[in-house]
């Protein structure tokens, strides 16, 4: 515990803290870095990013990880909270030389132990296209940065895709690909395919099919992150002028804005019901938007400094009902969960999807999510039913995010729900409901979609009708406009009907776009701990554990309340133990 008056121990590193799960701990042995261990000297260079992948392979030991420090890039097997990391092995090592890599994605879909796609960009506008298993190169994008020079900031597969990817870079474009696609020797031309506020979608003009596919325009400044809805069906970006956009991806319309206190948004996250979004940026803030009031329902004040990740923790979201009953990270009730924890994903969605439903039992939820910044910090929070619902009763007291203000109830609640992905992208997931947008958008709401076809099974993402309607009608779709031309016949809205407009930042303040501080509650963190030296910029939450990373290139891994062996094994402890057990048989 710090001292009162502040002193040495407030600026001591923390190893290990508690919340209401139970104790998580630092795991020296579980830390990855440069296999020499020696810290990076991050000035001047690109935020370390970590990418995770299980190619689920019959060893129960088919975990990797991706990471770049500087210019090298590293593929490595993640032994989590059971083994000690081996950094004298790295199944992949890439150093390059004029560009960084900035960030990166594997393709869960594609993924098994002979093979995996991994996407990564570079601070000179480059995308590469490589698999770390084969140490095969297979194609780059970009190449003469033909199509934008701008350093990448976020790259993604398109959720349920083989082949489509998106990428942002620092202009503020973003751009679809399609990896069977080459890019043209000649800068794109492009044509309008929609324009609204603050935003325009073009295609690319050429004779034969090319990438890109489309090219996205958002905002002023950088796009500095986007991700996707845990069905694939909307895309949120964050902005360097400070704004949260949400689109439904398909139709290529704008769902709802938001504006940060301050200054840029740096990182965003969807909660694992896609109901509410988190964003963190230059405002020292987390924000809590709702997806289905399209309006800020809290902010969260913690950091001390730019808040550089934001991630919702699947795991340790709660439910209780009459008689409680909590989940988190400890239960020892759910043996057979899937390594990245989809079932547990799954079972935390279907009691989320309880809780709204009229017949059912009084139930309620608590969000967990996370935040990382530069000012070295760890900070936990809780969202909670007295947030959500402010005026509703509880079952019980149970709170432990303190709440400075009370604001009004939401305009309207829903029974509809999304599945939930967690931090891995599993294969297509079921969707047992339409969107929980729906509900906000009135009976005739645009891009509904009908509750008889998706209720019975597996349906595809929304955003494969983009590339199945291609393989389907290929010889039918214009050349100019690729798959993408039934985009306008699908939305309402005409071409060139909206013009682009500026939002002055000044006027913003006390609308609902962006609400005075004493508008809205103000949590405060579960937890807030300085967890590394340098500013940290990695927050990933796994099923046993919790990774951090910071900028000096070390992953750290922190195991879950009763996920940790009593004494973890370091490779020499277990070769002997290994030797013990073979001279007793």
């Amino acid at each position: 515990m710090a001292t009162e008056g502040g002193g040495k121990e407030m600026n001591e590193i923390k190893t290990q803290f508690t919340t209401r799960e139970g104790l998580y701990k630092l795991l020296p042995h579980s830390e990855y870095s440069r296999p020499n261990r020696v810290p990076f000297n991050s000035q001047g260079s690109n935020p370390v990013r970590v990418s995770f992948v299980n190619l689920n392979d019959q060893s129960g030991n088919g975990d990797r990880l991706c990471f770049n420090v500087g210019r090298e890039l590293y593929f490595y097997i993640y032994k989590g909270v059971r083994k000690a990391a081996d950094l004298s092995k790295p199944i992949d090592k890439r150093i390059y030389k004029g560009t960084q890599p900035t960030c990166h994605d594997f393709n869960h879909l594609t993924a098994t132990a002979e093979s995996v796609s991994l996407l990564v960009g570079f601070s000179a506008g480059q995308v590469q296209l490589i698999d770390p298993i084969k140490k095969e190169t297979s194609k780059l994008f970009n190449e003469e940065r033909l199509i934008d020079k701008s350093r990448v900031t976020c790259v993604r597969w398109v959720p349920g895709s083989e082949s489509l990817f998106l990428v942002a870079h620092s202009s503020g474009s973003t751009y679809l690909y399609n990896v069977e696609h080459a890019c043209g020797t000649t800068a794109p031309h492009y044509q309008l395919l929609k324009q609204g506020e603050s935003f325009a979608v073009h295609t690319c003009k050429s004779k034969s099919t090319r990438n890109p596919l489309l090219k996205w325009t958002v905002g002023e400044g950088a796009l500095n992150e986007f991700a996707f809805s845990p069905d694939g069906k909307f895309l949120a970006c964050v902005s360097q002028d400070g704004f949260l956009r949400v689109f439904n991806f398909d139709s290529v319309e704008l769902h709802g804005t938001m504006k940060s206190y301050f200054g840029g948004l740096l990182c965003v996250c969807w909660s694992p019901d896609g109901k509410y979004i988190v964003t963190g940026g230059e405002d020292d803030l987390v924000t809590v938007w709702s997806f289905v009031d399209c309006r800020v329902i809290a902010r969260g004040h913690g950091h001390k400094s730019w808040v550089s990740v934001v991630a919702f923790d699947p795991y340790t979201t709660s439910v209780e009902e009459s008689d409680p009953m909590e989940f988190s990270g400890s239960d020892e009730d759910l043996q057979d969960l899937l390594h990245f924890g989809r079932d547990r994903a799954n079972s935390t969605q279907s009691r989320l999807s309880k809780r709204n439903s009229t017949e059912s039992r009084p139930v309620s939820v608590t969000y967990r999510f996370g935040s990382v910044g530069q000012d070295t910090q760890l900070c936990l929070w809780d969202l909670t039913e007295d947030i959500l619902f402010p005026h509703q009763p509880l079952s019980r007291a149970r709170t432990h995010t303190n709440v400075m203000h009370a604001t009004s109830p939401p305009a309207g609640s829903t029974g509809n729900s999304v599945p939930a992905a967690g931090n891995a992208a599993p294969p297509p997931l079921p969707r047992s409901n339409s969107l929980p947008h729906s509900a906000g958008s009135g009976a005739g709401g645009k891009g509904g979609v009908a509750d008889g076809a998706v209720a019975s099974g597996v349906s595809k993402f929304a955003t494969l009708s983009l590339h199945d309607r291609k393989d389907r009608h290929h010889e039918k779709d214009h050349k100019r406009n690729h798959s993408m031309g039934h985009i306008s016949s699908k939305s309402s809205d005409k071409l060139n009907l909206v013009t682009k407009a500026r939002t002055d930042p000044a006027k913003t303040l006390g609308t609902p776009l962006c609400p005075r501080m004493e508008d809205v509650p103000l949590l405060e963190p579960l937890v807030c701990k300085k967890i590394a030296h340098e500013r940290l910029t990695v927050l990933v939450f796994l099923e046993d554990c919790v990774v951090t990373a910071c900028q000096e290139g070390f992953v750290c891994t922190w195991g879950r309340p009763g996920k940790v062996p009593a004494e973890p094994f370091s490779c020499s402890q277990e070769g002997r133990m290994q030797g013990v057990l073979q001279d007793q048989d």
